[in-house]
């Protein structure tokens, strides 16, 4: 009988063990860590960013041009920028500098991007299309001069089907109580 209790009293100490070194997850087996991605061409995106991140207690990633973006690449005005050539071209896909090592265990991600031509950068296209989606999260957030986040969450919804889309927001000029209640 005392090995009997020796060996359950062994095996409970095992499972609380073992439990305690899990990564913290939902019901569904879902890492439940965030983490806010944005692409930022002037710093209004990075700086709603931030909020977001200091908000959420997540983590901050952003999304680095392998070649960085100049004034004149952004003169939407210009019809040879290179801007303007990326969001004609619907499968431009500009190359990423960088890379999240341990994005299996986000469960649920923000990302974030100027308006460009009513809908997001091809750049974030580029990012959506390097990582596994699946089961995770996704909340689209923006800054825009005059646009809407509609377009870009229908299409980002629609071309990226494997993640849980969630309504996107537009963050201009929100103050720190409106943002945290967005975010709730």
């Amino acid at each position: 009988m005392k090995n009997i209790l020796t060996i359950a009293f062994a095996a409970i100490i095992a499972c609380l063990v073992s439990c305690g070194k899990k990564e913290n997850t939902t019901m569904n087996n879902i890492p439940d860590k965030i983490l806010v991605v944005y692409f930022s061409a002037t710093g209004t995106t990075k700086a709603v960013a931030e909020r977001i991140a200091k908000v959420k207690d997540a983590d901050l990633f952003e999304i680095t041009p392998a070649h960085p973006y100049t004034d004149a690449d952004l003169d939407w005005r210009d019809s040879t920028s290179r801007s303007t050539i990326e969001m004609k071209d619907s499968l431009s896909r500009p190359e990423i500098a960088n890379r999240i090592e341990n994005f299996e265990s986000y469960g649920v991600i923000y990302v974030g991007f100027p308006i460009w031509w009513y809908t997001c950068p091809t750049i974030i296209n580029t990012f959506m299309e390097q990582y596994d989606f699946t089961g995770k999260t996704v909340i689209p957030f923006a800054t825009s001069g005059g646009s809407t986040i509609d377009k870009a969450a229908y299409q980002l919804q629609k071309q990226y089907p494997a993640a849980t889309w969630k309504r996107g927001l537009l963050l201009n000029d929100v103050k720190d109580d409106e943002l945290e209640q967005l975010l709730k």
